[in-house]
């Protein structure tokens, strides 16, 4: 029986959709009233200090969700302390702090522990690109981040996550059911996955001519790597320097994440469509011979 192309090409892009608008467990964990009721709770009853908050993150054109970090952080509690020794509604460690000019005796300050998370924040997007990758530095620090990068051979949270601190993990989760109680889930999580066809990754660690930029993005079985390369004019064992274990996953998983050069990845970009509707002919085309 010959297949029908159109459903196939089809098929493939929704396959490919469904992975990149589901990254995983990336979604709210608890939606249950009591998890919404809780966080609702708790910035109703600090509407001064949210407000605040918000504005702050407004003027320097960062996404009110943000406040939803000094929410599961501290409980917009200014004198709170941690059992590891961070203070505040932002929950500064004293090596965060000074990095940003904070003294360690105005960590509950709420202006000035404000300002300098927002400055904090902002230089953490500028790296990573996306919330969740912030919210989870922020946490943990930036040295953890690196390490979880490197050992999972990629900068997307969802892959690496696993590398992470169990803590860190928990605190991003905790951060998704918050912004699920305000309403801004799907924000954060749209932000992110637009993050994920621009992220840059070293690869080949360390200084020297070896080193690659390589942006990432994801694809289905339906690909063919022979066709990628052919399209790019590049050499396929180019290509698979760059990808390895990339056959294996997309033979055994269905999909796979496909690293190249940062100024080839506009090119595939742009020819997508086009490499998956020939990718999806040479494959199937000696099956509809009668």
């Amino acid at each position: 029986m010959k297949p029908n192309l159109n459903n196939i090409i089809l098929t493939g892009i929704l396959l490919l959709c469904s992975h990149v608008m589901n990254a995983q467990f990336l979604a709210a964990s608890d939606t249950s009233e009591n998890s919404v009721r809780k966080y609702k709770s708790i910035i109703s009853s600090n509407k001064e200090i949210v407000g605040f908050i918000e504005y702050s993150l407004a003027q320097k054109g960062l996404p009110k969700h943000l406040r939803n970090l000094a929410l599961i952080e501290s409980h917009f509690n200014r004198n709170i302390t941690s059992g590891a020794g961070a203070v505040g509604v932002w929950q500064f460690m004293t090596s965060h702090a000074n990095q940003y000019g904070l003294t360690q005796q105005n960590r509950n300050d709420l202006y000035k522990s404000t300002k300098t998370a927002v400055i904090s924040l902002t230089k953490l997007y500028k790296k990573y690109n996306n919330w969740i990758t912030v919210v989870a530095a922020y946490n943990c620090g930036e040295g953890n981040i690196a390490k979880a990068m490197t050992a999972a051979n990629s900068s997307q949270y969802h892959i690496f996550y696993k590398f992470l601190p169990e803590e860190t993990i928990n605190h991003v989760k905790k951060y998704l059911n918050a912004c699920y109680a305000t309403g801004e889930l799907q924000s954060v999580l749209s932000n992110y996955n637009s993050s994920r066809m621009n992220t840059v990754f070293f690869v080949n660690g360390g200084s020297g001519k070896n080193n690659e930029q390589l942006a990432e993005t994801d694809i289905n079985a339906g690909f063919n790597l022979h066709v990628i390369a052919d399209e790019l004019d590049l050499d396929l064992n180019r290509l698979l320097t760059w990808n390895p274990g990339i056959s294996e996953d997309l033979q055994n998983k269905g999909e796979g994440t496909l690293y190249l050069p940062k100024d080839i990845m506009p090119d595939f970009l742009l020819k997508k469509n086009k490499i998956l509707s020939r990718s999806v002919k040479e494959t199937y085309t000696p099956n509809t011979k009668q």
